[in-house]
Formats: structure tokens, sequence, C-alpha cells
């Protein structure tokens, strides 16, 4: 999940234009480079747990919610899909938190981590769609 969000929000930093464009970009621009973060060092908790890391044909992608509009001045739409994005992943670290609670704490911490990482990832989006204005190409 954090890979496909990571290639969607590069997607989209490059795609978008116009005049309110370049902040909304610096946003996906850092909400990819976070993505590629949580992936590394989930795949690291994964590798010390002895197993094996997934190859890019193993992963399901299914992010229609975050691909770049056709309208590469549609910046509600992006950082809208952004939001999705973010409670998706929400959703996710906090079923996986209830997963290892008694298995595995370490794993667990590192998940709790990413789970505020994102908390405050989605405050961000939220308030960057409250400043745009209504039709904000």
């Amino acid at each position: 999940m954090a890979l496909e969000s990571m290639q969607n929000y590069l997607a989209n930093s490059v795609h978008l234009e116009g005049p309110l464009a370049e902040e909304v970009h610096e946003f996906m621009d850092h909400a990819g480079s976070r993505e590629l973060r949580h992936a590394r060092r989930l795949a690291k908790r994964i590798k010390i747990l002895d197993n094996r890391v997934p190859g890019s044909l193993e992963l399901a992608r299914d992010q229609s919610y975050l691909q770049p509009p056709a309208d590469n001045r549609d910046l509600h739409t992006v950082i809208r899909g952004a939001l999705t994005a973010t409670d998706m992943a929400i959703t996710h670290y906090q079923e996986m938190v209830r997963m290892t609670e008694s298995l595995d704490y370490v794993t667990q911490d590192l998940l709790i981590e990413l789970l505020t990482e994102k908390r405050e990832q989605k405050k961000a989006f939220q308030q960057l769609l409250a400043r745009l204005p209504t039709g904000a190409r």
C-alpha cells in the first residue's frame, strides 16, 4: 500500500499545473517521501522477522482514488484522493496494531508510530484542502 501511494503521489506531484499547484506539489512530494520511508521501515521489519518482502508482481494495486486526474489543474480531486489513501492507510495500520497485540510489541510500536504520522498527514491534507478556493484549478 505504501509503495503504491508513493508512486501515485509522485505522479500527482509531477502532473499538476496551475497557479496553486506548487503548494500541492510540495505536499505530494513530501507525502511520497514519507511513504517510501514507511515502506522501507516495514520491509526491514519483515526481513528481521525472517520473512520475504514481496516483489512488485506480488502486490495488489487498487488505488483508483489517487490516480492523476485527466485535468492536471484539478487540485481538489488530487487532495481528496490523498485523503482517501490516508484514511485507508490509517484503517490498515489500526487493524495491524490489533493483530500484533500480545504477539509482537516491536512491530506494534512501529505500526503505532506510522499510524501517528498518518494521522498528522491527514490533518495537513485537510488543512490544505480547506485553503483551496472552491473551484480552484
